[in-house]
């Protein structure tokens, strides 16, 4: 008899028949241990992709993070979400800001620091992580970061409507329309919120150092965020500040005078530099004018006791259209958070109090009888 032309009358080819119909077995379980195994890999590679659907995210741009997540980046993975850095939205004093897509409709802002123009490797790194120990609605929040190839590189929330800066002084944000009276007030409340939270509720606390109109990031007309945390101080020794001098950090115009002369940061150097925001809003002027502050500025009138000279202080932009109790309320604000006197100056979380008791008082009267 013969089977795959071998003759069985002869014991060695029995042996070679066996071998290969061992050889054809094998193949046909391996075959079928291959599909099995392939129909496990696309049954979990639908799950998986059912999941980052559901949770809004994308397999291109980089497989860039879900919201909540904050990772590191390679490089090439930020440059491929912002085309190259090829969309400015913002300068910094040490970093240029960029658009980043990262897939699902979502966008991100990369702020570039650069050493050039100052950006050191302690400050982006101080910022990191200043910015993994926060979490408030009213400060921009980090989605993740690179140190590769010499970049320096944090992926941050993306706030769509440019900073309280653009809006109020620059002449396309005046065009798009001013802002409100009651605008106003929900911004101030927003940053006094966000202040209050780094002082009281961060830990350590976290003294910002530069407060100012173009880091406050708009949501939209009423509501706005905190950014740049560049300069951030974790921690402070005692209730009212450090009591090592420190180079001082900030804007002119807004920096505290007390932290100038005396290199001692506190974080009534925030509320100083708060109360400089209010008189912002509250003027429509710059922080500084001339080769004056705007402290200095408007001091003889915000400090009378004529309410019509302290009715003037109000943007004429807004032709009157403004509380006049509100208007004092935040004048007298101010003025308590400009003192001289560390002890006098109230801390935020008193000035979120009257801030937000001024906006119900007004919005109680305005309800229907």
């Amino acid at each position: 008899m013969w089977h795959f032309g071998f003759s069985t009358s002869n014991p060695r080819n029995l042996w070679i028949i066996g071998a290969i119909l061992l050889v054809v077995l094998l193949t046909m379980v391996l075959k079928k241990w291959a599909v099995y195994v392939e129909d496990q890999e696309t049954k979990w590679s639908e799950r998986e992709g059912d999941q980052r659907q559901h949770h809004g995210t994308s397999t291109t741009a980089c497989s860039l993070c879900c919201p909540g997540d904050i990772r590191t980046y390679a490089l090439q993975e930020l440059k491929t979400a912002t085309a190259d850095f090829k969309f400015r939205i913002g300068v910094g004093a040490t970093s240029f800001v960029y658009l980043a897509e990262l897939g699902g409709g979502r966008f991100g802002a990369v702020k570039r620091v650069m050493e050039e123009r100052g950006g050191s490797r302690k400050m982006f790194l101080d910022e990191v992580s200043v910015l993994l120990r926060i979490s408030h609605p009213n400060l921009v929040g980090l989605l993740g970061f690179c140190l590769d190839k010499g970049e320096q590189l944090l992926l941050l929330e993306y706030i769509p409507n440019k900073s309280l800066f653009d809006k109020m002084h620059t002449y396309h944000g005046q065009f798009s329309g001013i802002l409100t009276w009651s605008n106003r007030l929900n911004i101030a409340l927003d940053i006094a919120r966000a202040l209050e939270y780094l002082h009281s509720q961060a830990d350590p606390p976290i003294i910002h150092r530069d407060v100012k109109s173009s880091n406050i990031l708009l949501v939209d007309n009423n509501h706005a965020k905190l950014a740049d945390f560049g300069l951030c101080k974790l921690g402070y020794g005692t209730e009212h500040g450090s009591q090592t001098p420190t180079s001082v950090k900030g804007s002119f115009g807004y920096i505290d005078t007390i932290y100038l002369s005396t290199g001692l940061v506190s974080p009534k150097s925030d509320v100083y530099s708060f109360g400089v925001l209010l008189l912002e809003l509250i003027t429509g002027l710059k922080s500084t004018q001339g080769s004056l502050t705007l402290v200095e500025w408007t001091e003889e009138c915000r400090k009378s006791n004529d309410i019509e000279a302290l009715a003037r202080m109000l943007d004429p932009k807004l032709n009157g259209d403004a509380n006049l109790e509100q208007l004092l309320s935040l004048i007298s604000v101010a003025n308590s958070a400009l003192l001289e006197n560390l002890e006098g100056r109230p801390d935020m979380s008193q000035i979120v109090d009257v801030i937000l008791s001024s906006i119900e008082s007004q919005l109680q009267l305005e309800l229907p009888v």
